[in-house]
């Protein structure tokens, strides 16, 4: 399963969404979960936030970290607009993995 998650925070809420970012990868690089590719960028405008996540099993493993559901938890009040969950179908990829 791959898929884009994009939310754009408002401005206010962006140094939050860092501190809550760097704990579910801290988490993640402390537990390792199996068949998790996931990488997190912040778009040009400062406010937008990207994330694309590969997940062999599924998304249990993401649901399954404490830090991630800490995240999860508030994201809607630190946004502007609601976050956006897209599937992704590869196509084609070079050096991606």
């Amino acid at each position: 399963m791959q898929v884009m998650f994009r939310c754009r925070v408002r401005p206010d809420e962006v140094a939050r969404n860092l501190e809550l970012l760097q704990d579910v990868y801290d988490e993640m690089r402390s537990v390792r979960p199996k068949g998790l590719r996931y990488a997190t960028f912040r778009l040009e405008d400062g406010v937008t936030f990207v994330a694309f996540a590969e997940m062999d099993a599924g998304p249990e493993v993401l649901r399954e970290l404490r830090a991630f559901q800490r995240y999860r938890a508030s994201l809607d009040e630190r946004c502007d607009e609601p976050p956006v969950l897209t599937m992704l179908h590869e196509v084609g990829s070079y050096g991606f993995r």
